[in-house]
């Protein structure tokens, strides 16, 4: 699997560890652990190992914002190299999520 999840239960934060690819063959995964259940009051999507992320990655964020309330949890993404970063704020995600 190339998605490793961690549930802090104590701070009700869901920390999500994508590997080198964030597109499509991470989808059944990511919804397993982000969409099935209840939503958590915060999340960490930690993209340090990816190298590619393609458009269905955006969706999968844009469904977890949607799955999470909007801007009732706070959803950061950390670790995105500069490429990855780039691609985020030309998608306008930078105004969605916050960015580390």
């Amino acid at each position: 699997m190339s998605l490793t999840v961690h549930h802090d239960s104590e701070q009700d934060c869901l920390t999500l560890q994508l590997g080198e690819r964030f597109d499509f063959s991470v989808h059944r995964d990511f919804h397993d652990a982000c969409l099935g259940g209840r939503a958590a009051r915060s999340y960490v999507i930690d993209l340090g190992a990816v190298s590619s992320m393609d458009s269905s990655a955006l969706g999968m964020l844009m469904l977890l914002r949607e799955h999470a309330g909007a801007g009732r949890a706070e959803i950061r993404i950390v670790n995105a190299d500069s490429g990855l970063r780039g691609t985020l704020r030309v998608a306008g995600f930078d105004k969605l999520f916050v960015l580390h």
